[in-house]
């Protein structure tokens, strides 16, 4: 008997193949046919005038704590992903010796937005190997997910504090290997690595993957060209200000030495700097041209996304600023007063070493978000450039004095600069294009200050009501078989017979995203930015439903994603 038949759906199946009226029926979590099925079933759900396609897939998100307290990874589960891919950029929760706990969850807090509250009140211990670690979440998720082993925990696991004070030894690189190894067989998908100047740990110190040497970081690929299924993931400066020669060659040659693919974090796309996007692309083509494979994230929405001078955000990525804005409050906010500060602030600003970050300088263009002093309630959703014009000021001198008066908490919403039509039409060429997936939402990281897993929502809202730039079809087909194609996972991204029934259902008149809002619902109490989804009539993983008219049913059917079993090894060349 059937377990659930959708009739009359409008299937969109991932392949990129036009939309079909048809039934699809599901027995034991996967899809048992797709057509004109007249079989009996324990549930008939009628779809008519519904969207049915496969369940959405991130492939950059940083649920590695927030699985333990939240099973759903919420809010994605809402919008529709049924799959996650975790572990990235280097940074993971094991291996993890017990005397490294604080510092672990300390660089979590510090390098991916993580209340520091939340994560001492929720992660709760009891592992210490790779293997351990998936043992826990394994059977208590509610979609499905897959983690990556990040370069930072296996360094400090084998090296200790001393991960920063030089190379490591042949003995050390060995050993990372070996727990590579084993964190691989348990079922880690791949290795992660970052080299990024951004990331520092909650000392302020480089995170210990930023010592490695070229040399260490290639052993490490090597491990995973010995396991089926797995891929790599890879952070460096040049993510941010443009790769130079010596990054393309060294993300190439991981390909090689892996013999696996590798996909980097983020691929800003702005049409004012063509060159700028082909140049980071260059990455793609010198892999390919090498018999590698490297793919670069982008994003289809633009990210609501909050800033302020008070915690660590983008602002904080200039460089120089860190000097300033990680100072203790009433040091920061006297420096802050400084006319000559803040003259040295403008110049950092507008300087070539910004890379991405010059973005953020056009300081007229800010929008006031929430304020906290009396004196500026009135300036909620003003515009600093005419607040400045009225004060007769400038208008970084405007935005900074009001961030003063409410003690550096002022939310600043930067405008963005990538919104015209060109910029959203090189997008989607790009992603066309087979060098660049959507990607880079950083779901589960900078929780009270960002919010990218309400892409798919936003996206196929864009697809079929706002700017209509690619087709429906085309538009699931790179939330859902392409990144399961990337990563190799098995019987994912289609509604195809035989595949496991990761599935979507929405109405195409009303779906979107509703407002961004923030709660106070983490562990500690601590806040995040949420959204609700609109027109989302469930989300099923593996046959069960776990969202049903915008709100979880409690179901836990997500599988814990093990490299090999579940995952197949994907070709470079």
């Amino acid at each position: 008997m059937i377990d659930l038949l959708i009739r009359n759906a409008t299937v969109v199946d991932g392949t990129g193949a036009p939309a079909f009226v048809s039934d699809v029926a599901i027995t034991d979590g996967r899809i048992a046919a797709v057509g004109a099925i007249d079989d009996d079933a324990r549930e008939v759900l009628d779809a008519d005038g519904m969207v049915l396609c496969p369940g959405f897939i991130d492939p950059h998100t940083h649920f590695d704590a927030q699985l333990l307290w939240d099973p759903y990874a919420s809010p994605s589960n809402l919008h529709g992903i049924t799959t996650v891919i975790s572990g990235n950029c280097g940074f993971t929760l094991a291996p993890m010796k017990p005397e490294d706990t604080g510092w672990t969850l300390e660089m979590m807090a510090e390098v991916e937005g993580m209340p520091l509250a939340a994560l001492t009140a929720g992660v709760v211990g009891g592992w210490t190997t790779f293997a351990e670690y998936l043992d826990r979440l394994d059977g208590r998720l509610g979609l499905n997910a897959a983690f990556l082993v990040g370069h930072c925990q296996l360094r400090r696991y084998v090296m200790g504090a001393e991960h920063g004070d030089g190379p490591a030894t042949p003995e050390q690189v060995a050993e990372m290997v070996a727990e590579l190894r084993a964190a691989i067989a348990a079922g880690g998908i791949g290795f992660s690595s970052t080299q990024s100047f951004s990331h520092n740990d909650g000392d302020g110190k480089p995170v210990p993957s930023r010592n490695a040497t070229t040399d260490e970081l290639l052993a490490l690929c090597e491990v995973v060209a010995d396991y089926e299924g797995t891929t790599l993931e890879y952070i460096t400066d040049g993510c941010l200000k443009g790769f130079t020669d010596d990054e393309v060659d060294r993300i190439t040659n991981m390909s090689l030495r892996g013999q696996r693919p590798v996909n980097w974090n983020v691929l800003t796309v702005d049409s004012r700097d063509p060159d700028v996007v082909e140049h980071q692309l260059q990455a793609s083509t010198h892999a390919a041209e090498h018999g590698g494979r490297v793919v670069a994230l982008t994003m289809p929405i633009l990210v609501p996304m909050n800033m302020s001078l008070l915690t660590r955000c983008a602002l904080t990525l200039i460089p120089g600023w860190d000097q300033i804005l990680t100072r203790p409050l009433p040091e920061r906010m006297e420096l802050l007063r400084d006319p000559a500060v803040r003259a040295r602030m403008r110049i950092d600003a507008e300087a070539e070493a910004a890379g991405v970050f010059r973005r953020l300088n056009r300081w007229a263009d800010y929008t006031i978000g929430d304020t906290y002093a009396e004196e500026n309630r009135d300036l909620e959703g003003r515009r600093v450039g005419d607040i400045a014009l009225e004060r007769g000021q400038d208008p970084f001198d405007t935005l900074i004095d009001i961030a003063l008066v409410d003690d550096l908490r002022t939310v600043l919403w930067p405008r963005p600069l990538e919104d015209d039509d060109a910029s959203w039409k090189l997008r989607m060429e790009l992603l066309d294009s087979g060098r660049a997936m959507i990607g880079g939402s950083d779901g589960g990281a900078h929780l009270d200050r960002m919010l990218g897993s309400i892409y798919p929502t936003k996206f196929l809202s864009d697809t079929l009501r706002g700017r209509r730039l690619v087709s429906l079809e085309r538009a699931v087909q790179m939330m859902t078989d392409t990144p399961a194609q990337l990563f190799g996972l098995r019987d994912r991204g289609r509604v195809q017979v035989g595949h496991h029934a990761d599935l979507v259902l929405f109405d195409p008149g009303t779906i979107d995203a509703g407002p961004v809002r923030k709660v106070a619902d983490l562990p500690a109490g601590a806040e995040r930015l949420t959204a609700s989804a609109v027109g989302i009539v469930r989300v099923l993983v593996n046959g069960s439903v776990i969202v049903e008219n915008g709100e979880p049913t409690g179901a836990t059917p997500g599988t814990l994603l093990r490299a090999g079993r579940d995952t197949a090894t994907v070709p470079v060349g």
